[in-house]
């Protein structure tokens, strides 16, 4: 029902905001919507202090939780007409920047700016205390970063945060954009006496710089021991400027984000493309991160499914003594889910799996796709789905509904399409 909920907007949409995508809703009310398509109204609502820089290098933006970020990197002559977007395949003008962005990432480094991150810290006696009861998952120590998934009275997941403790009586939280009024409210009004929780998200600004060449692009420019493990967390500097960094990427290759104040990110941003590392943008990220089997807030992660269906009990300890759900999930844990997470190569042709794409067997619905994207380091079409449990097999045939037409498709084994072992993720 998120589609439905208030909160998935935030202080950007204001009247005028209201009035620009009223009008086009209402006159756009039976166009088609096509896949690489943006509705233009309401546009340019939360700027980062990068976007100059962003525009400069050729980035077409898309919004999100009103901040414009890069979807792709054009390059001169490129069709950046709205009417070369009304079209269900994957190749438009983008389809040649989004594989060379991807490629970039894949053997030597790229750098994508990720404005907008929802920031939360969660302050008071006995914060950590009080957070660990609302998860199913281990929450790390200091110096680590870790990712908690929030789960409903049902088992259902409600939420995912990256967690970042500070000490026992502060956590810090960094959760997705559009998340912001939802994970602030949710927690808000259940902290108890003397936890406070404060949103911090405009405070703070994300670059992440990945690829094998990460730490030769970041070594000169850094007092930070980049020989750290992964999932490491340190205060450090970066081209002078005051950060925290962090050995994670949503890309799935050695790489650290950058979580300097917003206004050091314009210097930081300079130093490490003048270093080399090529701008890559989110559409890049999107097909980079499927590779990985890396879920998405609100389409492959929602009370749409349960934590085991969701396939993250790597991620979850249901022995712990509190946490919502947790009848329900040992339960589950019990009789077995019914449905389950799985990757699929897709013979798609030029179109990729959508979100709730149809998934067909034997002539019978048998799930459906949560996300889907051309793999450019695996050379093939992927995509993410929820599907009986029974099916879930690596090698099982089936058929994916693409835009009214039916493409074959393969379970893939139940780890990374990319880099399964996560070799290159702790190079």
């Amino acid at each position: 029902m998120w589609s439905c909920d208030p909160r998935r907007y935030t202080a950007y949409a204001d009247h005028d905001y209201c009035v620009a995508k009223g009008v086009e809703t209402y006159g756009h009310e039976y166009a088609m919507h096509f896949p690489w398509h943006a509705w233009p109204a309401g546009r340019g609502k939360r700027l980062s202090p990068l976007h100059s820089r962003l525009q400069a290098a050729g980035a077409q933006f898309g919004a999100y939780n009103g901040w414009e970020r890069a979807n792709w990197f054009s390059e001169p002559g490129d069709d950046l007409s709205e009417a070369a977007t009304q079209t269900w395949t994957r190749n438009g003008p983008w389809e040649p920047r989004i594989r060379a962005e991807c490629e970039a990432v894949r053997d030597h480094c790229g750098v994508l700016a990720i404005s907008g991150f929802t920031r939360l810290s969660v302050e008071g006696a006995g914060a950590r205390a009080w957070l660990d009861t609302l998860t199913p998952s281990r929450l790390p120590h200091p110096g680590r970063i870790g990712l908690a998934y929030f789960t409903d009275d049902r088992g259902r997941v409600l939420t995912e945060m990256s967690v970042i403790p500070r000490s026992d009586d502060t956590i810090w939280l960094i959760t997705a954009a559009v998340a912001q009024w939802h994970d602030a409210e949710w927690l808000s009004r259940q902290a108890p006496e003397g936890i406070t929780v404060t949103d911090r998200s405009d405070r703070y600004e994300c670059l992440l710089v990945t690829g094998p060449k990460a730490r030769d692009i970041l070594a000169p420019l850094t007092d930070a021991d980049l020989t750290l493990p992964w999932l490491s967390v340190q205060s450090a500097t970066v081209a002078g400027c005051n950060c925290i960094l962090i050995r994670v990427s949503f890309a799935g290759e050695l790489g650290w984000e950058i979580h300097p104040a917003t206004g050091e990110a314009p210097a930081i941003w300079d130093a490490v493309t003048q270093a080399g590392a090529k701008p890559f943008g989110m559409w890049a990220l999107n097909s980079l991160r499927i590779e990985k089997g890396y879920r998405a807030w609100k389409g492959d992660l929602s009370t749409d499914y349960s934590l085991l269906e969701s396939g993250l009990s790597r991620f979850a300890d249901l022995a712990k003594p509190t946490f919502p759900g947790k009848a329900p999930l040992l339960s589950e844990q019990q009789s077995g889910p019914r449905k389950r997470f799985a990757t699929l190569k897709v013979d798609a042709k030029d179109t990729d799996a959508p979100y709730m794409s149809t998934l067909w067997h034997d002539g019978a619905i048998v799930g459906e796709t949560t996300s889907g994207a051309w793999g450019y380091r695996v050379n093939a079409s992927l995509a993410l789905a929820m599907l009986r449990a029974d099916l879930a097999t690596p090698g099982t045939r089936l058929e994916v509904e693409i835009f009214g037409e039916r493409h074959p498709a393969e379970v893939l084994p139940d780890a990374p399409a990319w880099d399964p072992k996560n070799e290159r993720l702790r190079a």
